[in-house]
């Protein structure tokens, strides 16, 4: 079993960035790829990034490509979602979530644990 606890999301204007981190609890850390989803009020939940295991393969939403950095601390058993240029569209709550396949998964499905949540907002 696997605890994701979000944190670092708030308010930022349009252009800023922020730094979302999402720690894990329990010994098993490494043997779980993990992902970043994002919902925005009245969308469907949506798929932002996946890091693998070992963190050596990252895939990201082109909505996202080129702006956001997924990246994980397996020591620390935490992984991070670096947000840069931020628009307005990037106004959602921010949900990590662990999967037990080795490189992670675009579709939410996947996915076993999931954290509860930290909102970011982007003013224009």
């Amino acid at each position: 079993q696997v605890q994701l606890v979000e944190s670092g999301g708030g308010l930022v204007q349009a252009g800023g960035s922020l730094r979302l981190s999402c720690a894990a609890s329990g010994r098993t850390f490494i043997s779980y790829a993990m992902g970043w989803f994002r919902q925005a009020p009245g969308k469907e939940r949506e798929f932002v990034a996946t890091i693998s295991r070992s963190g050596g393969t990252t895939y990201y939403a082109d909505s996202v490509k080129g702006r956001f950095t997924i990246s994980r601390d397996n020591a620390k058993n935490t992984v991070y979602l670096q947000m840069n240029s931020l628009k307005p569209e990037d106004t959602a709550v921010y949900y990590c979530a662990a999967d037990l396949t080795p490189v992670g998964s675009m579709y939410s499905y996947d996915y076993d644990y999931w954290g509860q949540g930290t909102q970011v907002t982007v003013s224009s």
